[in-house]
């Protein structure tokens, strides 16, 4: 291996370098005090586990986690894809209640495949959960959050976009797909290739009634106002769509009373996100970017895995990119420069400056470099017996 290529990252994986480190640093623990704020207890899932609990979400998320093998018990490991089914599994078993639990994260995480639009493999997710409540009161609050959350990245010109998994869900019970059809189902809508959609259903030979349904899917997005025409185009449809329609409706309204600018999108085609999913999802979106800033829905049945049936609703987004997406934002924090030395009255100088809030960086001996080359606005310079801040022109 040639030397240069020691330094070199793999595709996907990204760092963070100074001053975004410390954009993001602030930003993760603003983020967290928001969530403490709403009631949200914040948990620390480990990296590693056994496969089976990091599986629990569905097959797309095997496909992104990377495995290892446990030198200990000999087991399949694997390196976290996804920190939702992490805190199903918490909320299950290490935190049993009855009560709605509301429970938040921060951590990265590793995807053994590229996103399809750029994403990074290693991103720093952080999200919300709330467990234990069937209602879109619960759906409603989590979207508020992760609207606060996006305030606090000043991201603006926000667009949320909803769809319903459940309607998804419904149709292909009907035309009694396999898990195979249902993916090439799902990838078809993604895309709005109406070309695969179609073959999917004539290779599936779905009865014409079930057919027209799903092309439907293909055309209902818009403004809040197609909720109402799925409702007329999906009227054959089966009971469960028209509940999952019913939903989207009351979560609207109450979405709109809670934030009163809320910019809303319907897509019943854009079912973005993993395949544990069950009902009401939703992305936010910001012009001119190619994919989701952040995403998240109803995912009543992971609990099941686990053996314990939980409703559950929550979001995740990946800090990294807020912080890539906003621009870079040097710190608000003032930053002095100091002499070398060990003089008691410099020592005591430094130390309150910095105890203030204020940033000093103090000179090494024979070191290349002075004040102004480290963004310093003001030095230390010693007035008599006193040391004071003197102010730099750049």
């Amino acid at each position: 291996m040639k030397y240069g290529a020691r330094w070199l990252l793999p595709d996907g994986v990204d760092e963070v370098l100074p001053p975004s480190a410390e954009s993001l640093e602030q930003l993760r623990r603003n983020a967290l005090d928001l969530f403490a704020s709403w009631g949200y207890q914040l948990v620390f899932p480990p990296l590693v586990e056994f496969v089976e609990s990091l599986y629990s979400g569905g097959g797309d998320l095997e496909l992104q986690t990377f495995k290892i093998t446990d030198q200990v018990s000999g087991r399949l490991m694997g390196v976290r894809a996804d920190i939702t089914p992490q805190v199903a599994r918490i909320d299950a078993h290490r935190l049993p209640t009855d009560l709605p639990q509301r429970l938040c994260y921060v951590g990265p995480v590793l995807h053994a495949r590229s996103d399809k639009v750029g994403g990074s493999r290693n991103p720093l997710q952080v999200g919300a959960e709330l467990y234990g409540h069937a209602g879109i009161e619960s759906d409603a609050e989590v979207i508020c959050l992760m609207m606060d959350v996006l305030q606090l990245a000043a991201l603006s010109d926000v667009t949320i976009e909803l769809g319903h998994m459940g309607i998804f869900n419904s149709l292909v019970q009907v035309a009694e797909l396999d898990s195979d059809a249902a993916d090439k189902l799902l990838g078809a809508l993604l895309h709005k290739a109406s070309d695969e959609v179609v073959n999917c259903i004539n290779d599936n030979d779905v009865k014409a009634e079930t057919a027209d349904l799903i092309m439907n899917l293909l055309h209902l997005n818009g403004g809040v106002e197609v909720v109402a025409e799925a409702k007329r185009v999906m009227a054959r449809a089966p009971q469960s769509v028209a509940d999952a329609l019913d939903s989207l409706d009351d979560l609207i309204g109450v979405l709109c009373r809670k934030i009163s600018d809320i910019d809303l999108h319907v897509d019943l085609a854009e079912l973005r996100g993993y395949r544990y999913h069950t009902g009401v999802i939703f992305g936010a979106y910001l012009p001119g970017e190619g994919r989701g800033i952040a995403w998240g829905g109803r995912y009543d049945n992971i609990g099941q895995q686990f053996g314990r049936y939980r409703a559950a609703t929550g979001f995740s987004m990946d800090l990294k990119n807020l912080v890539y997406i906003r621009g870079e934002q040097r710190p608000g924090r003032t930053k002095f420069y100091a002499p070398s030395g060990t003089e008691p009255a410099l020592v005591e100088t430094i130390a309150e400056l910095r105890s203030n809030g204020m940033i000093v960086i103090q000179a090494l001996p024979g070191q290349v470099g002075g004040a102004l080359d480290f963004d310093c606005t003001g030095e230390l310079v010693l007035d008599g017996n006193e040391w004071k801040v003197k102010e730099l022109d750049k």
